[in-house]
């Protein structure tokens, strides 16, 4: 089934030149259907680029999906234009009263800052804690990951001495759970961020699963039951070239930056990098949708009251 999305959003296109199905808002109203309402709170500064990666990964699914794009109220994006973020996406204050099946939070290029010193971490509290009532299952990415395990369980994220760069082969830690259905015992993950969360640290919460970890870069994927969460602290969503963009910026501002590990054929930067995780990526974000849709409410007003489970 398809994606619902703006046409005027720049993610509608390139979707489509893949031969994504795409649904226009007056194809959407004459389906008697209920679309999965999914929100993603873009704290990116490349907002375009993120847009299509997760609408990509989102329009896998078999179901019909409606997208909704957020930002935090009083943060002004300066790499997008005001003209993009006008158009096409919603202060978080005035979508609060809404319920969503899902919601996305991706990273921040803010890892160096304490949470405490991030302008809009108020704001993210809040919505932390509306997820609770307003969000029948929320997928934190990187930061936004990290931030909740630190709001809802007090862990900290840790400066890492060199940056974590490159696709890195991760274990599959809990082949029984349904977000991993489907899955390889290995396979590798994109990896760029300069902090962690430490294993020991979710091992002392009982009430937290790990799901894929690595040895190399530590815990990937948790779940949080009680919170209805999912924490990933890497980056199934890239691109093929998102980190070879990465590592291209970084050469050409004289950054002192490793060559992406496990990314480049024979790790030659010259070569074009190959892509070993598309399968994984919509694997997972398709069964995270294939369970909301099982247990999530039919009348979207009673999301964040009840759970239904619908497997029969």
């Amino acid at each position: 089934m398809p994606i619902k999305i703006p046409a005027t959003l720049p993610a509608y296109n390139t979707l489509r030149e893949e031969g994504i199905m795409m649904m226009r808002e007056e194809q959407a109203e004459k389906q008697e259907i209920r679309p999965m309402r999914i929100a993603l709170l873009n704290l990116m500064p490349k907002k375009i680029e993120t847009e299509t990666q997760f609408a990509r990964l989102i329009a896998a699914s078999p179901l019909q999906v409606e997208l909704t794009l957020v930002r935090p109220t009083e943060h002004i994006s300066k790499t997008t234009s005001q003209a993009h973020i006008g158009a096409h996406y919603l202060p978080f204050q005035e979508i609060k009263d809404q319920k969503f099946d899902g919601l996305i939070i991706t990273g921040a290029p803010i890892e160096h800052l304490d949470y405490e010193e991030v302008t809009y971490w108020d704001e993210m509290r809040e919505i932390m804690d509306w997820t609770q009532t307003n969000v029948h299952s929320t997928f934190g990415v990187c930061w936004g990951g990290m931030a909740m395990l630190y709001h809802f369980h007090g862990i900290p994220k840790h400066m890492l001495e060199k940056k974590a760069f490159g696709c890195y082969p991760q274990r599959n830690l809990a082949p029984t759970s349904p977000f991993l259905r489907g899955f390889s015992d290995n396979f590798v993950i994109p990896v760029s961020r300069w902090t962690e969360v430490k294993q020991e640290d979710i091992d002392a919460h009982p009430g937290l699963v790990p799901l894929l970890g690595s040895p190399e870069t530590g815990a990937c994927l948790v779940e949080d039951p009680a919170h209805h969460a999912l924490y990933i602290f890497n980056h199934f969503e890239y691109d093929s070239d998102t980190l070879k963009n990465e590592y291209d910026r970084d050469v050409a501002k004289g950054v002192a930056i490793n060559v992406p590990m496990n990314y480049y054929p024979d790790d030659d930067p010259s070569k074009p990098p190959q892509n070993r995780w598309k399968s994984h990526a919509h694997l997972l974000y398709g069964n995270w949708i294939a369970e909301m849709y099982l247990t999530t409410p039919f009348e979207v007003d009673r999301i964040g009251t009840v759970t239904e489970d619908r497997r029969g």
